[in-house]
């Protein structure tokens, strides 16, 4: 006798809404909340900065600027300064204070109750720079080239050029030529580096030196201590000249020498390098 099966029975199941998952629930008002705490926090820093509490009054220098007037401090410090004296972004007034003409490096702190403190290291000019479009800048004593005016006191401040980013360079051969012309009494107005890395120095008389590029076989040093070994007899012979070009590697020649006095002992002439 067969048995007579039932229908069957379909359990009733459970609802999935959102306000059936706790854990969900907690998730979201945790991440709500979160939100919450963040907005009023924002909020109450944009209030604190409108409010008239603790306002900037003054900038204080630990030193006397040689350079940068005073007036002109303030009104960088100023114009880059917003909020007050908790929310202010010393950053921002410290990269506003660097892009002055003659300031290197600026270091800002706050200074109780309402002012800040500003540490200058301003640029200390040693020669001046001729960039390529023509325009002159200052080059500092770590052979940084900055845009700036000289001072009308200034001392006289050798002419020098190159390529970019060749003044520190160039500022180094200066001094060992210096070094070099010191026995004659004469120093470089000016110095220039071309483009194929060749030397052209103008001294103070107004002689010009070509000495070439710098090779191993005859070094820069070794042709201008040539010139400063004959140089002497080169005045006693002609009286003066325009120039003189070392780039020869056993002589040199001279550029507008008037006539001689008394015949020079021969020099040999090689071929230039």
């Amino acid at each position: 006798m067969a048995s007579k099966r039932g229908k069957p029975r379909i359990a009733n199941a459970e609802p999935a809404g959102l306000w059936h998952q706790p854990a969900l629930m907690h998730l979201i008002a945790d991440v709500l909340f979160a939100l919450g705490i963040v907005g009023l926090g924002w909020a109450a820093l944009v209030s604190l900065q409108r409010l008239p509490l603790f306002p900037l009054r003054e900038v204080v220098l630990t030193a006397a600027p040689q350079h940068v007037g005073v007036a002109q401090l303030a009104h960088a410090a100023r114009t880059s300064a917003s909020g007050n004296f908790f929310t202010v972004d010393l950053a921002a007034v410290q990269a506003g204070i660097e892009a002055l003409p003659w300031v290197r490096r600026a270091a800002v702190r706050r200074h109780w109750p309402d002012g800040l403190m500003v540490t200058l290291e301003e640029h200390e000019a040693v020669a001046q720079w001729r960039h390529l479009n023509g325009e002159k800048g200052l080059i500092n004593t770590f052979g940084e080239v900055f845009d700036a005016e000289p001072p009308e006191d200034a001392p006289f401040l050798p002419l020098l050029s190159g390529p970019p980013k060749t003044a520190a360079e160039i500022l180094r051969r200066l001094a060992i030529f210096d070094g070099q012309l010191a026995p004659l009494g004469r120093h470089v107005t000016a110095l220039t580096l071309s483009p194929r890395r060749a030397w052209h120095l103008e001294l103070d008389d107004g002689v010009t030196i070509e000495l070439g590029r710098d090779e191993e076989r005859q070094p820069l040093n070794a042709r201008l201590t040539r010139f400063v070994a004959h140089y002497p007899d080169i005045k006693a012979h002609f009286g003066s000249i325009r120039g003189a070009d070392m780039r020869y590697p056993n002589g040199f020649a001279l550029i507008g020498a008037g006539r001689p006095v008394e015949p020079l002992p021969p020099v040999k002439a090689g071929k230039q390098s």
